[in-house]
């Protein structure tokens, strides 16, 4: 687990994941592999899904594996049309990268309670949700009596 997240964020720091937004809905990682590929070889591609409609969220993450490439790719692809839209082309940030690290391990056919750090991550949700019904409920009280 700890080599997965150490390996992206050695891709981060060394600049070789772009973020793309602005993508049509008609979009596919098809699509935007071939798009990024004429600058040079792609590692990864992460279109994530909006599951409630289906569709993808409007934005991909393309995980180049040389940082000229990524520049290159940046430089040449901002700005430019993909299926009659315009889409933004830049670095990916810190944060954005967690949810390529995230989708990489589920790639990997690998479920994502399988390891501790899952439940840990829900059990500090429930943690924080009882904790914040207990001060509701105090403050519920304390109107009621006021």
């Amino acid at each position: 687990m700890e080599s997965a997240a150490a390996s992206s964020s050695a891709a981060l720091a060394s600049k070789r994941v772009v973020y793309v937004g602005g993508i049509p809905d008609e979009a596919t990682e098809h699509l935007i592999r071939a798009a990024f590929v004429p600058f040079g070889n792609i590692s990864n591609v992460y279109l994530p899904m909006d599951y409630v409609n289906g569709t993808h969220r409007g934005f991909a993450f393309v995980e180049m594996e040389e940082p000229d490439d990524a520049s290159e790719a940046i430089f040449n692809m901002d700005g430019a049309e993909l299926l009659s839209r315009t889409i933004r082309v830049s670095l990916a940030q810190p944060n954005q990268l967690n949810k390529l690290h995230q989708t990489s391990r589920t790639a990997n056919n690998t479920a994502i309670w399988s390891s501790d750090e899952w439940f840990q991550q829900q059990q500090q949700q429930e943690e924080g949700q009882k904790a914040d019904n207990d001060v509701a409920k105090t403050d519920l009280a304390a109107l009621q009596e006021y």
